[in-house]
């Protein structure tokens, strides 16, 4: 009974140190940038001044606590339920059947309390965020009516709604789940919240606005499943038993990534925003500094963490090593998400101001128009996409590391299959970040030319280096017959994705080729198309959508991955050329057509070289017609082999055959000859 008191103490302990020390932090931070002093004009009073930052600090935390809680519960925590329950249960059943009192349910549960405060602290916030801005008290005549118009016609109160309510749609999410599959689209919900936060602040201010987005979208992504895990993980770790010791290998491996994201996101982000060396002298400098430090304790915490902790947990209950470890790393990360805050407080060396005298181009994009596309243009050119660029070299080392441990087990892995993936993952990186996105973004056959590498060229390599079949001989596989653990590990995950319904239905042959063709028309001659050009959000859906549509089609045709019910050969070309027609017909559209697509974008451009932007789109559609259907062949080249190769294969299984039992169809074939012959002979003239 004193264990027991003793260790739920240090559970309710572990979020009060990590709230303490993130409060404390933050007011230590703000009063040494003088952020919260007060000013002579417009002047919101001290309530919101300090209360301000503290707030965002506990919104962060409570953001935190819901993500990771969601993580556990999608890919960490075991999950107790019968295999065939697993197969057949619905939610509700998934519900009764998981209703023990374990950490599993207790993990959804937590995570739908801590999204609730999350919203209520979103709320308080939003209004403190307001007076901030417009320099008044929340108790002044008409700041009602003032923060309505705030969060409807406002960008920055527009952000902040939306956080809130998909703050409140994933509490009531979290609440109603009882699958791994639900917890992870609450945990989307979650990440979508952070996006929009991601908006605010620093990020969105004018220089380099795609970038500074993203690194701190990555950033508070990272940080929120580090933070929030280990905090959640903390307070369910008592339900765990001896289960503890596997929950908590596997968070530490989300843990690790998460130490990567957070430290090159964060890299990025102090580039963009402290300007050069010089930006180290001053007080936001100053806390940067300390924000590396913590960083790095947290960094050397981890590891021991892995190293000693982690060991001595294996078919044992948690204890004291444990608990000291988890509070000292708790207090840390509470003192580092203070010092976040209080560095999107203070104002950092390079202002966010607009460029004076900007150009078209760069009212349009927020760039400066880039120089007249040549050969050596389109290689030198750069703009790096933090996430697209994040994900190609991720998926690099993975793949790298999952052929490693195959080759250290003894099993063979093509190597033609790696080169393919790397080639693969480089092209996107190119498309994504190099000339393309350069030049995609003010000129439409350059775009257009992004669109076909990401939709066919990309695929191809994907496809035939068969990442799904390397993952399913190099992850291991999660024991729900021998434990009883039903959970959800990267294994499970990608199984789960191919075999679902959806997945299923979107990788039929056929389905996949109307996606994959008949996208594009919806794409282009709908408002979409503009969309994408002008939101970073619209640019990641079309380049998740091209990518994993050209996947699905190039896989149902020459994959080697699971997953497609794969026609005939002879259908496959059928689909192909059929395909490669509609590119044809689209291409003679465009270069025919004579109206503008997306005008109010490349038509306002104001470029003072290359050639009108009618001209350009009817030169896009060329692209589109012609180096679009380079590609093509190519894979109709590859499904003439595979055709070509499956007849030797099968021509030599029915020799072997023959070799060994003889030729059993033909003889059966002429005993019916020689029978039809017998009859016909014995028929009278």
């Amino acid at each position: 009974m004193e264990q027991s008191t003793v260790t739920g103490a240090r559970r309710l302990g572990a979020p009060a140190v990590l709230t303490v020390t993130g409060v404390l932090a933050v007011l230590v931070g703000v009063a040494f940038s003088g952020t919260a002093a007060a000013v002579a004009l417009g002047d919101p009073g001290a309530v919101v001044r300090w209360g301000l930052p503290v707030v965002e600090t506990l919104t962060e935390l409570a953001g935190a606590l819901t993500l990771g809680a969601l993580v556990l519960a999608v890919c960490v925590l075991p999950r107790r339920v019968a295999a065939a329950d697993e197969r057949r249960a619905t939610a509700a059943s998934s519900a009764r059947a998981t209703a023990d009192g374990g950490a599993y349910p207790r993990s959804l549960v937590l995570a739908g309390v801590a999204a609730g405060t999350w919203t209520v602290l979103s709320v308080v916030h939003l209004v403190l965020a307001y007076a901030s801005v417009a320099g008044s008290s929340p108790t002044a005549p008409g700041f009602g009516d003032e923060l309505a118009l705030f969060v409807t016609q406002i960008d920055l109160g527009r952000a902040l709604l939306t956080l809130t309510t998909l703050a409140a749609v994933a509490t009531v999410v979290a609440l109603v789940v009882a699958t791994p599959t639900g917890a992870a689209w609450a945990a989307a919900l979650v990440v979508a919240a952070l996006w929009q936060l991601g908006q605010t602040g620093h990020a969105a201010g004018a220089a380099s606005h795609e970038l500074a987005t993203s690194s701190l979208f990555l950033h508070l992504v990272g940080a929120a499943v580090w933070i929030g895990a280990l905090a959640a993980l903390a307070l369910l770790v008592g339900r765990l038993g001896t289960d503890a010791g596997p929950a908590v290998a596997r968070y530490s491996t989300i843990a690790a990534w998460c130490f990567v994201a957070v430290a090159a996101s964060g890299v990025v982000n102090s580039l963009v925003r402290l300007g050069g060396w010089e930006g180290l002298g001053t007080r936001y400098g100053a806390l940067l500094v300390v924000k590396v430090v913590l960083f790095g304790a947290l960094g050397l915490l981890g590891l021991a963490h892995r190293r000693r902790t982690i060991p001595q947990l294996v078919g044992e209950r948690v204890g004291r090593p444990f608990w000291r470890l988890v509070l000292v790393e708790l207090a840390v990360m509470g003192a580092v998400s203070g010092v976040a805050v209080a560095l999107a407080s203070s104002p950092p060396p390079v202002p966010d101001e607009p460029v004076a005298d900007a150009s078209p181009a760069y009212l349009l994009t927020g760039h400066a128009l880039p120089p007249e596309p040549t050969a050596v243009q389109w290689v030198a050119q750069w703009r790096w996409d933090l996430l697209m660029a994040s994900a190609a070299v991720a998926g690099i080392v993975v793949y790298v590391r999952w052929v490693v441990r195959l080759r250290r087990r003894g099993d063979a892995w093509p190597w033609l299959r790696t080169v393919s993936w790397v080639l693969g993952m480089l092209t996107f990186l190119w498309t994504t970040s190099g000339g393309p996105a350069m030049y995609g973004h003010v000129l439409f056959s350059a775009h257009m030319v992004q669109h076909m590498v990401l939709a066919m060229v990309v695929p191809i390599f994907v496809a035939l280096s068969a990442p799904v079949t390397l993952a399913m001989r190099a992850l291991p596989a999660r024991s729900t017959q021998l434990r009883g653990d039903a959970s959800r590990g990267p294994r499970e995950w990608v199984l789960t994705l191919v075999h679902s319904r959806v997945g299923t239905f979107l990788a039929h042959p056929i389905v996949a080729a109307i996606n994959f063709a008949g996208s594009m028309v919806v794409f282009y001659y709908s408002p979409v198309f503009e969309w994408s050009m002008r939101s970073p959000v619209g640019h990641l859906a079309m380049v998740l959508h091209f990518s994993v549509a050209g996947y699905l089609f190039v896989n149902a045709l020459v994959g080697v991955d699971p997953g497609p019910t794969r026609p005939p050969y002879p259908m496959r070309l059928l689909l192909l050329f059929a395909t490669m027609a509609f590119h044809a017909f689209f291409g003679v559209a465009l270069v025919g057509g004579e109206s503008l697509l997306a005008a109010d974008w490349f038509g306002l451009m104001g470029r003072p070289w290359g050639p009108s932007a009618i001209r350009d789109q009817q030169l896009g559609g060329s692209v589109a017609w012609g180096i679009g259907e380079i590609p093509t062949v190519l894979v109709a080249i590859v499904v003439a082999v595979q055709w070509t190769r499956d007849d030797e294969r099968t021509a030599r299984h029915r020799d072997r055959r023959a070799d060994r039992d003889g030729d059993t169809e033909l003889d059966e074939y002429n005993a019916m000859l020689a029978g039809l012959a017998d009859r016909d002979s014995a028929r009278p003239s």
